[in-house]
């Protein structure tokens, strides 16, 4: 679904716009956000970014940071009215509304017209036009594929590129991942021939740890990772308590689970952390195991082959006895992998 001349038609006057993404923003989040806001003021439109829930401090450095709204209770009604004046909400990198918790119902009963922005797996049908492209590797490379078949490369200057190239570098693993294509590359040496400082942005993303978080992972690496080789399979459990004895904040456990996926061996690692409400699981593999059957099966979750999420509304301990039970329908696969 690429509706790209539609979008272009849809974006030719100024209007009111409004782009969300999903709860707990990532960098890919942030910076396509930011990125596409960037590029939607320039054209003339007023443009705010409203995120369900609020994001590592690690992410506030992008250009257009000091005007994002995330939402809670004290700024409701604010964000409730801004959904009903908006012209076109932008959704981005996300595939189904209850990515974005609370603000659903406010898409659902928007008069706006919508606009899907992704590249997840079997996007839920609720957006009138969509770019969704679930081989791209990241939304940002999407929004740069947008800015550029509108014509309009020459608009994306160094605090866009720089949004863009957070989302693109961030979601490919740093350029690791197999989503890495020779596309990618030649967009990040686009980005870069801007004379972004890439190494700033790696620093302000990665080399930006506060001594709380760096602590937190430390008890997680001695204290709470578990190791299946039966099941080449590594996993950490965290609880509430634990994560409040680290004063841990939004996005403390972000990459957490790639620690467990890194020990020799292991093919598959799961993060399961209790978030009062419910337990939150992220899960990762290599090669041709899909983590996203696994999520989707048995966790109401989603995602792509190799990094999905899902959700329990069991107890920790009774969603981690869940977790270990379906393990051996997978044993099979899991021990084929390399």
């Amino acid at each position: 679904m690429q509706d790209i001349e539609a979008i272009g038609a849809l974006i030719d006057q100024p209007q009111t716009v409004l782009i969300t993404t999903h709860q707990n923003p990532d960098a890919d989040a942030m910076g396509s956000s930011l990125g596409l806001a960037g590029y939607l003021r320039k054209r003339g439109h007023r443009v705010t970014v409203v995120t369900p829930t609020d994001y590592s401090l690690s992410l506030q450095w992008m250009s257009g940071n000091d005007k994002v709204i995330a939402f809670d209770e004290k700024v409701r009604v604010t964000v409730a009215r801004l959904f009903e004046e908006a012209d076109v909400i932008f959704c981005l990198d996300f595939s189904s509304l209850d990515r974005i918790r609370e603000l659903s119902p406010m898409v659902r009963q928007s008069r706006a017209r919508k606009v899907l922005i992704d590249h997840h797996l079997e996007p839920e049908s609720f957006a009138d036009l969509a770019l969704w492209d679930s081989t791209a590797a990241a939304t940002a490379e999407l929004v740069f594929r947008l800015i550029v078949q509108l014509g309009d490369k020459d608009e994306i200057d160094v605090p866009i590129a720089e949004c863009l190239y957070a989302g693109l570098m961030t979601d490919t693993g740093s350029f690791r991942h197999p989503t890495t294509t020779g596309n990618v590359h030649r967009m990040a040496a686009e980005l870069v021939d801007l004379r972004i400082d890439v190494s700033s942005i790696h620093r302000r993303i990665f080399d930006n740890v506060s001594l709380d978080k760096l602590r937190l992972l430390g008890y997680v690496l001695n204290e709470k990772l578990n190791v299946l080789p039966q099941y080449k399979f590594a996993y950490i459990t965290l609880t509430d308590s634990e994560l409040k004895r680290y004063r841990s904040k939004t996005g403390d456990t972000e990459g957490m689970v790639n620690y467990a996926l890194s020990v020799e061996g292991v093919v598959m690692a799961a993060i399961l952390i209790d978030r009062g409400d419910e337990v939150r699981l992220s899960f990762r593999s290599v090669g041709d195991f899909s983590v996203r059957e696994l999520a989707s099966s048995h966790f109401e979750g989603g995602g792509h082959k190799n990094a999905a999420g899902g959700r329990s509304r069991q107890s920790l301990a009774e969603t981690e006895r869940r977790l270990l039970a379906v393990l051996p329908q997978y044993q099979q696969q899991l021990l084929e992998m390399v």
